[in-house]
């Protein structure tokens, strides 16, 4: 997931995006815990997500609040 397509999304849709990553995540460490996970790096990706839709969030934040 691109920057530039998750600042597309609606306030709505990020959070509920971000609830979906944060529950795949937890999915992926619990796989990862019993040698299930077949692409490590995964775990990875979902994590740069994460960060990736708080970020935007958090400039919106910033940006209403001026």
């Amino acid at each position: 997931m691109k920057a530039n397509e998750v600042r597309e999304l609606s306030l709505e849709e990020l959070t509920k995006k971000l609830a979906d990553l944060k529950e795949e995540l937890f999915h992926l460490k619990f796989q990862h815990t019993t040698n299930q996970l077949d692409n490590p790096q995964r775990i990875v990706a979902v994590k740069k997500d994460i960060a990736r839709v708080n970020t935007i969030l958090r400039e919106r934040e910033l940006r209403e609040g001026k």
